[in-house]
């Protein structure tokens, strides 16, 4: 038996995005982590952390998308949708829940002592 191993992800390190006080339940925020654009999302006591590109138009926008809920398998989960077109993405996968096989790049994120981080790839 041979067992592949998954592609390599590049290795961020956490990085200070803002107080978990400057985003509002709810809503979320664009913060530059080395160079790249990330949302970040204060929801239902948690924070996520996806790429802020809508990967459907190109634009970065999707930390002003709407913020939701539903519920798959009996679970509820999280979602965004882009302000644009209104595609929707799973917060913590990033899948997209209109067109199979769309993702949008998803990043580790933490609170600590008030703080919001995020990390690399999830």
């Amino acid at each position: 038996m041979t067992l592949t191993q998954s592609p390599s992800v590049p290795t961020l390190p956490w990085t200070r995005v803002c107080a978990l006080a400057d985003i509002l339940p709810g809503t979320g925020v664009c913060a530059l982590v080395h160079g790249e654009q990330v949302a970040v999302f204060h929801l239902a006591g948690r924070v996520f952390a996806l790429s802020n590109r809508d990967p459907f138009t190109g634009a970065n926008v999707l930390s002003r998308g709407l913020t939701g809920s539903y519920v798959r398998g009996g679970q509820t989960r999280f979602k965004v949708a882009s302000p644009l077109l209104k595609h929707a993405f799973d917060l913590e996968t990033g899948e997209s829940l209109d067109v199979p096989g769309v993702h949008v790049p998803v990043y580790a994120a933490r609170t600590e002592g008030g703080d919001v981080w995020t990390g690399s790839l999830a």
